[in-house]
């Protein structure tokens, strides 16, 4: 059922080369297997467009897509600039999912570039002296620190979806690492933030010191910042492949920063050299009058979002005069569903069972829809297995709330070919661990995994593990018409709350008539556990956190939230851009 929320009634609720790790690439479904049929004349007339977190980075993908490249060729381009110019949020140290379209084949990859633990890795990762060890001091350590999968996911959809010359994709971030850049508010606000600051090692680590706080200071806006380590960290990628980054001097900086005190990690030369890109098949569902698309897990995206979008039309009640709070209150219930679930069964499907089909099938999100928990209580998880009739899943594992942290990008990206990239970035929290290597940040992307790895006697699907990925919000989306036409490209960063934030543009377009920068303008409304989060800063969001608190739920009103929502609609005139007005990020054409 779809229904329409404008604007004014928001307002209105009261006003590698050579060496190269090799991917494992599955079968390709057939277009029998996939529900689609072939259009084999189709012609792309839309345009082009990037939409990123920093005008940078958007116009070093405009200026590959001019030159004829693919959307993944800009993807990389975009991606290593940003990785120079907000390393708060991501970098060639952490990781990523790549979602690709490509509209010639009419075919869906993912692209797995999340970071692994290492081979010596346990379950007790995080236990020291018998007990958990807090988030801080795992977070500032060598033990959080995964093997980074950027620049494999890098050569991988290189290899399959590329034009450009491979070196030609880091010339703009080259040049701007060796001239020079200057510092947005955002990053200078970031490193001036002295509650920040001080639970972090950023200012008392060498590298990361004499980086961030030239002369003991903070980076300001508007200074020039150059990073010739980053330069030549990336012309030796360009020149060699990822074996500049997996083998050699740069694999033993690595190793090094994360065997370093305190609490140093066990990565090895032989953890980075055997990294590989899991090359996966996105995980879709069907509904009213589209398909939407997201990575499986690890990333949560693929079960959360379709799961949200078929829990919603399935309790929407029925009628055409429904109230704006009508259609908020269902919106906060297919979340507080959908997280519940994912936070029990979603873990790393290579080591775990992860019942990714079972969570959005229509005849499991039927009974599901009937199990809208009291708005005094917590949530529970359902039970697909029993609904379907494979046996009771509960009682397997333990439940995760592990708190992913906000230290991450995301960017949508059209090419003039009709391809699409629904790519999120990360190296975790802010500034990753604060451990530089030549240039860059590494990632604790392992304090996603669940730092207690059993609850009772149960364990916890999320649990760490030799070479195992961490559970991610990651949620890059891309959203097919009725006639398997893209319509979407969405995804944010924002720690746990990704999972709402995209869905949030998924809702207001496709269900609430809107356009797109109006649905990324929309107060976030994150509904995780018993509480709903509200942001109260943003127009409505006051109005939205009011009629929810008098619908009886416990509100958390919420400033400062960390959405980055990059999203591209195609309209039948084009394109349709919007950038989340909470960050720097433009979405830009090439003409």
């Amino acid at each position: 059922m779809k229904t329409s929320l404008t604007v004014s009634s928001l307002l209105a609720l009261t006003a590698l080369a050579g060496c190269q790790p090799k991917a494992e690439i599955p079968e390709r479904p057939t277009l029998e297997e996939t529900g689609r049929t072939a259009a084999p004349e189709r012609e792309w007339t839309k345009g082009a467009m990037v939409a990123a977190a920093d005008p940078r980075a958007v116009e070093a993908g405009l200026e590959i897509l001019r030159d004829g490249g693919t959307a993944v060729d800009a993807a990389i381009a975009v991606h290593a600039v940003l990785g120079l110019v907000e390393p708060q949020s991501s970098g060639i140290g952490g990781g990523a999912f790549m979602v690709y379209y490509d509209f010639e084949a009419d075919e869906l990859t993912v692209f797995d570039g999340r970071e692994t633990a290492p081979a010596a890795a346990t379950e007790n990762l995080f236990i020291e002296d018998g007990e958990v060890l807090s988030y801080l001091p795992a977070w500032q350590s060598g033990l959080s620190t995964g093997v980074p999968g950027i620049v494999a996911l890098y050569k991988s959809a290189h290899d399959q979806a590329g034009k450009a010359e491979w070196a030609d994709l880091f010339a703009p971030a080259i040049e701007l690492a060796t001239d020079g850049f200057e510092v947005s508010p955002r990053l200078a606000g970031l490193l001036a933030n002295e509650r920040l600051i001080s639970a972090i090692d950023l200012d008392k680590r060498p590298d990361s010191a004499a980086y961030f706080f030239p002369d003991g200071k903070p980076l300001s806006v508007g200074t020039v910042r150059d990073n010739p380590a980053y330069a030549a960290t990336l012309q030796a990628v360009a020149d060699e492949g990822p074996k500049a980054f997996y083998e050699g001097s740069n694999a033993a900086a690595i190793v090094a920063a994360v065997g370093e005190a305190p609490r140093p990690g066990a990565m090895s030369v032989e953890d980075l050299a055997e990294y590989q890109v899991k090359i996966r098949r996105a995980l879709c569902s069907d509904h009213d009058d589209f398909r939407i698309c997201s990575a499986p897990p690890p990333s949560s995206g693929g079960i959360t979002q379709n799961m949200i979008v078929g829990l919603y039309d399935r309790m929407l009640p029925e009628g055409e005069d429904l109230t704006d709070e009508e259609k908020l209150k269902v919106f906060v219930d297919a979340q507080r569903l959908a997280y519940a679930d994912r936070d029990y069964y979603v873990g790393d499907a290579d080591f775990v069972q992860v019942p990714s089909d079972d969570l959005i099938n229509p005849v499991y999100l039927d009974a599901r829809a009937e199990q809208i928990a009291p708005v005094d209580a917590t949530p529970q998880p359902g039970d697909p297995g029993e609904v379907l009739g494979r046996g009771p899943m509960l009682g397997l594992w333990g439940r995760d709330m592990t708190d992913e942290t906000p230290g991450t990008t995301h960017f949508s990206i059209v090419d003039s070919y009709g391809n699409a990239v629904s790519m999120t970035a990360t190296v975790e929290s802010p500034f990753g661990n604060s451990r530089m290597v030549n240039g860059y940040l590494l990632n604790n992307e392992l304090t996603d995994f669940s730092r207690e790895p059993r609850l009772g006697n149960l364990p916890v699907a999320n649990a760490p593990g030799s070479r195992k990925r961490p559970r991610s919000s990651m949620s890059p989306t891309i959203v097919f018409d009725k006639d398997g036409k893209l319509l979407m490209v969405t995804g944010s960063p924002g720690g746990n709350s990704i999972v709402a934030y995209v869905a949030k543009t998924l809702i207001g377009v496709l269900e609430w008539d809107m356009s797109a920068q109006d649905a990324v303008n929309l107060p976030n409304v994150i509904a995780r556990g018993r509480s709903v989060g509200v942001e109260v800063d943003t127009p409505g969001g006051q109005d939205w956190a009011d009629a929810l608190s008098d619908m009886g739920y416990e509100v958390e009103e919420r400033t400062g939230e960390n959405s980055g929502l990059h999203v591209i609609v195609v309209r039948e005139d084009g394109l349709e851009g919007a950038a989340d007005p909470r960050r720097e990020g433009v979405a830009r054409s090439p003409d």
